[in-house]
């Protein structure tokens, strides 16, 4: 199995402030990767620099056999950031149809894909409405269901739950998990909610920068002896 992403030694301050020291690791395809972690622990700064759209002060990051950024790869990529880039003066359906055009698909994978994002983020009766209109949940929903249009070999969804409801929330997981498993896409997602990285094939806890535990969560469970990933945060931090 190829590695999708891999990251060798990278290092970002900003300012006097270091963000990300010395984080080195690699991301198979068709798995499903999480960065756990507090806020201000590092987690957006890495997606970013996987994506592109900053650069590390030492190190490389390669995805899909390319260094980044690399403008060529950003058609396979799709990307949640953790706060939403959105026209909130377009409806919903306006704003699918804008990013879709982004991207390579003849009008009828168009429609096809624009129908299914707003299925599963259950936004399909809310399409003709302006995006000013909208709760801050369904703003995420809308950058979730933008992030999928293109059809991509990988996903980075940045906290991509935050603000929607637990009913949602499954449904949402159940199909990231189906992508996984029936199309093999490689999803990187950065959390903070343990029963999430749960879901995950593999994960990173970050703090202050750092990864301080790497494994599967049942392999960090047994190593660190506790029974939730709670305790090993806990635990991995006190090294």
């Amino acid at each position: 199995m190829e590695d999708t992403v891999i990251i060798q030694d990278v290092s970002k301050s900003f300012g006097k402030k270091v963000v990300l020291k010395n984080v080195s690791f690699e991301i198979k395809e068709g798995r499903i990767y999480g960065f756990i972690g507090p806020s201000g622990a590092g987690k957006t700064t890495l997606v970013k620099m996987i994506v592109g759209m900053d650069v590390p002060d030492q190190g490389s990051i390669h995805l899909l056999g390319e260094k980044m950024p690399n403008l060529d790869i950003l058609q396979q990529i799709g990307y949640m950031a953790q706060s939403d880039a959105l026209y909130t003066a377009l409806t919903g359906k306006e704003n699918l149809k804008f990013f879709a055009s982004l991207f390579r698909l003849n009008k009828a994978d168009r429609q096809k894909r624009i129908a299914y994002a707003a299925d599963l983020v259950n936004l399909t009766a809310d399409l003709d409405k302006k995006v000013s209109a909208y709760s801050g949940g369904m703003k995420r929903r809308l950058s979730l269901a933008i992030a999928l249009i293109q059809n991509p070999k990988v996903l980075i969804l940045d906290e991509p739950t935050v603000g929607i409801d637990p009913e949602l929330r499954l449904s949402i997981w159940n199909e990231l998990l189906r992508l996984k498993k029936e199309e093999g896409k490689t999803i990187i997602v950065t959390t903070h909610v343990m029963d999430e990285a749960e879901k995950c094939d593999y994960i990173s806890m970050v703090r202050d920068g750092a990864i301080i535990a790497h494994g599967t969560p049942v392999q960090l469970k047994e190593q660190y002896l506790v029974n939730t990933l709670d305790e090993v945060f806990l635990k991995a931090g006190e090294k």
